[in-house]
């Protein structure tokens, strides 16, 4: 942050935090950036609650990918309810997707780590995963020891060997292989939407596509974390702090036009009217060049 202030700023460039950068070290960075600059502004999103954070940011991604999911499954006549849901990881994507999908009807029945994955039949429990992984910061594999009926598997790729109905990789970027896909397909699965950055290779983007599966692609299914940072900045920026409630119906809004403009964008550009990769690609770059030529860049 010493190097990096001068680059950044709430009206300039707003960072926040990722794989490895939580929210301590995204108070350790704010914290250096104010003493350097003597500002109090919104200008790193994720900060905690006392600080100038916003409610609903670490649950943000997880719930958004699962709010466009939900849009996509009710413009097939479809919903969560009764689906078998595949989850990989076990950060805030990955365990506010697992909670919000099991809100709906689904049940989760595996998520995994970067050691191994758990499979439960009977549907994850998500508390026993929230102690695990947010309070004691512990390995996957000790779900086994609170719930003995499930399976714990090295290896964290064979996650995809599991049958079920959606698949929503929340993980890492490329963990999901052209073997994986047709894995995947072959168990069932017919809508996969991406939780993590990019987590399938251009291999399994065909053969989703060769598959016809819904498939809902990162830079429009994971909006939901740089959505709510917008919704933080808003709140720094008005000095208010809205609640729970009121930042998760924005998200749920935000979410829902995301869809219906891919959406929009697959019939009108796409091979198909599902074909919601070159509805996401199509909508972003008109959204930047209807800008670009209102203000006479050519």
């Amino acid at each position: 942050m010493t190097e990096l202030f001068k680059y950044i700023g709430a009206d300039e460039d707003v960072p926040a935090g990722d794989i490895g950068v939580g929210g301590r070290e995204i108070g350790f960075l704010y914290g250096q950036y104010k003493r350097l600059t003597g500002l109090y502004e919104g200008v790193l999103t994720g900060k905690g609650l006392t600080y100038g954070g916003s409610l609903t940011r670490t649950e943000a991604t997880g719930f958004g990918l699962v709010y466009i999911t939900n849009e996509a499954l009710k413009a097939h006549g479809k919903s969560f309810e009764g689906k078998r849901v595949v989850i990989s990881g076990s950060g805030n994507v990955a365990i506010y997707a697992a909670e919000k999908a099991t809100s709906l009807g689904a049940t989760v029945v595996a998520m995994c780590d970067s050691n191994g994955y758990i499979y439960d039949a009977n549907g994850v429990n998500l508390p026993v995963i929230h102690d695990i992984k947010e309070v004691r910061r512990a390995r996957i594999k000790e779900y086994i020891d609170a719930v003995p009926s499930a399976e714990y598997h090295e290896g964290c790729s064979g996650i995809w060997t599991i049958p079920c109905d959606i698949a929503l990789p929340c993980a890492t970027q490329n963990e999901i292989n052209e073997d994986s896909a047709k894995k995947l397909i072959e168990n069932g699965c017919w809508l996969l939407a991406e939780g993590a950055n990019m987590p399938s290779t251009l291999e399994a983007q065909e053969v989703y596509k060769k598959a016809g599966i819904i498939f809902l692609p990162a830079k429009a299914a994971n909006a939901g974390g740089v959505g709510v940072s917008a919704l933080e900045m808003s709140q720094n920026s008005l000095r208010l702090s809205w609640t729970f409630e009121e930042v998760d119906e924005r998200l749920q809004g935000i979410m829902k036009s995301i869809f219906a403009n891919i959406s929009a964008a697959a019939k009108e550009y796409g091979e198909n009217e599902d074909d919601y990769v070159t509805g996401a690609n199509v909508a972003g770059f008109l959204k930047v060049a209807t800008a670009m030529m209102a203000q006479g860049i050519v």
